[in-house]
Formats: structure tokens, sequence, C-alpha cells
């Protein structure tokens, strides 16, 4: 287990931790990118109070924000991720740059059409600073995903962890690389004509909602339908940005059951040998990648989340049962007594057998008779 995370004390086995050695191999430029987006969501909730302009009936600045928060997160993860020791380091060192840099220099354009009160995204006017964004936007994007695609394999292939965290590493990542794939699909959601914070009229190339062809004639920017609060994702059709969410940050939701199940490992026997973790490791992983499936499809349905249909509820309650039946087998087929797995009673004692459980090297000495 990293020393970030809790250790499950083994016997025989010494359990060290020192955080403050982890974080001085946490990938540097990637963590000056972490507090320039908590700078810019420090700055962006103030401009948020102080300035009333609205694009697409939210804040100027709730999507600076919003992006700056998911690549806070994201950024911090991939800084840990690539402390482990793993085979590649050099080549991961240096795609963790990539990522930081262009993650830094696409939120960056995202904020100066915040400031201007025009969209960064799907934006088709032809003033110079949108053109330059727009190329920006063009090969920063694929960067990201092949940079992030990169570090998932050469991450995943042996990181030095212990297995619970292994699978949550792999899961994680690989709903991450899904999720940012799904990003595409939203270029291809139709055009929409609205306007700035200033209201001048602009076409937008696609959008985030999917709607049919009479709701789209008939509202003409699906975006701007009031959404819901705070995230306002859509409450007029599907909303391609909630399984997009739901997977980029499945990493932070998966190794935190590895944090959680390594702490109440310390009071339950059940949960101490890594077998037991790893598959409720994986448990999680199937729920919250079935979860992606569904809000996925949900939305390519033209269906806002919240209002499901029967297909759609349907699927939700099959996950969840799957999802406890699995969690409950987990947890029931290996019972555990400080730490170590129980061997089987056997038939006939045998002083002659070293147990599979306690291993003694050398020669075993027969009783005394």
């Amino acid at each position: 287990m990293s020393a970030l995370l809790p250790s499950v004390p083994v016997p025989g086995r010494p359990t060290t931790s020192d955080p403050c050695r982890v974080i001085g191999r946490l990938h540097r430029p990637l963590l000056l990118s972490s507090a320039a987006m908590a700078g810019l969501v420090f700055t962006g909730l103030i401009a948020m109070a102080v300035d009333d302009r609205v694009l697409l009936g939210e804040s100027v600045w709730l999507k600076p924000v919003k992006f700056g928060l998911a690549f806070l997160l994201y950024s911090l993860t991939l800084a840990w991720l690539l402390s482990l020791p793993h085979r590649g380091r050099r080549v991961t060192w240096w795609l963790g740059v990539v990522f930081s840099v262009t993650a830094f220099v696409d939120v960056g354009f995202i904020v100066v059409q915040a400031a201007r009160g025009t969209f960064s995204h799907f934006n088709t006017e032809t003033d110079p600073v949108n053109e330059i964004g727009q190329i920006i936007f063009a090969s920063g994007v694929p960067g990201l995903f092949f940079a992030n695609l990169l570090i998932a394999v050469i991450v995943s292939i042996r990181p030095g962890a212990d297995r619970p965290t292994v699978w949550a590493i792999r899961g994680g990542l690989t709903m991450g690389v899904v999720s940012m794939a799904l990003g595409y699909l939203m270029g291809f959601t139709g055009t929409q004509l609205t306007r700035t914070a200033d209201g001048r009229l602009v076409e937008l190339a696609a959008g985030h909602t999917v709607v049919d062809a009479g709701t789209r004639q008939a509202v003409g920017a699906p975006d701007a339908v009031t959404g819901m609060p705070i995230t306002h994702w859509s409450t007029l059709g599907g909303d391609l940005r909630i399984p997009h969410f739901v997977g980029l940050h499945g990493i932070q939701v998966v190794l935190a059951a590895v944090v959680i199940l390594a702490w109440y490992a310390r009071r339950y026997p059940r949960l101490r040998p890594a077998r037991t973790r790893s598959r409720l490791i994986g448990v999680v992983i199937l729920g919250w990648g079935g979860l992606q499936a569904i809000t996925f499809w949900q939305a390519m349905r033209g269906q806002p989340l919240l209002h499901p249909d029967t297909a759609t509820l349907l699927a939700l309650l099959g996950l969840g049962v799957v999802v406890t039946i699995l969690a409950a087998v987990s947890v029931g087929s290996t019972p555990a007594v400080g730490g170590e797995t129980i061997s089987p009673p056997r038939a006939q004692h045998d002083s002659t057998q070293v147990s599979a459980t306690f291993r003694r090297p050398g020669r075993v000495r027969p009783e005394p008779r």
C-alpha cells in the first residue's frame, strides 16, 4: 500500500508510512498545474459573485470554475500515480508535462473567453482571438487524450502498489480514458444559434444536449434551456456531460474506496486479506463503470437525468442488485483471522508438513516422543 494510503497490519510484515517522502516524489509540473487550477477556482468563485453576465443561462465564470476544479482533482491524482514505482518513468514524466501544459493552455483560453463574455467551445466567430483559441483546442484536446491514454497504459502494466490499489488504478484510468473519448461525441449534437453575454448573435457548431429534430427546431439552442442547479446539466434532453463527468472522476471514487477499505480492515478481519479487498474494488469498478454506461445510454436517447424512463430505472435497479450480491459474496467467501487467511483443517495431523499459511524456512523438526 502506498504511504499515502492507510496500511493494513499483517503479522510478520512491518508497515511504514512516510508521507513527506512520497510528497517529495510527486510530479512537480502537475503540482504546479494543480496550484494554478486552485487559484482559478478561487478567483472564478469571486468573479461569479461580482459579475452578473450570463451565457446559456449561467454565469460566464461557471465553466472556468468547473474546468478548473476538474483539472485540479485529476492533475493531483496523476501526480500521485506517477510517483509510484513503474517502468518507463522517464516517458511518463514527460507525458505528465504534456498533460499539465496542455491543460493550463486549454483552461486559460476558457478563462479568456469568459472574460470576453463569449463561448470557448464550438464557437464559430471569426475574430482573431477566437480563431487562435479554436486552433489551440483542436490540437490541445487530442494532446490531453493521448497523454492520458499513454500514461494509463504504462502505469497500469506494473504499478508499485498493493493489489487493491493496482486494480483501482487500472479501472480508474480506463474509465478516465473512456470519458475523454466520449467528449468527442459532443461535436455531433448539431448546431445552435444563441447570443453572447453582450447580446451578439453567434452560431455554435455543436453543444452538450441530445434532443430530437422537433425539439431542436422549437427551442433553437437546447443548451440555453434552464438546467439543473449548480451543474446546469440539461433538463430538456440527454446531456453528454454527465457520463463524461462520471467516468472522468471514477479514479477518485475507486481510490477513495481503497482508502476506506484499508481503514476498515483495521477493525474487521474479513477485510484484511488483499484478495478480499481486491474483489471489492472490482465490484466498485463494475458499479461505477456501469453507472457511466447507463448515463451515456440515457443521454444518447435524449433523456434528461432527472426524468428516467422505465428502461433506465430497470437498468439502474439491475446494476444495484448485481453490485450488492457481488459485494456480499466477496466479503463472505474469505474468512480471516489476524490478517491472514485460515487454512482448511486437515483430516490427519502430520508434523512433517508446513502450514500453507505460516511457512518456516529449513527442515521441520519432528515432535518429541
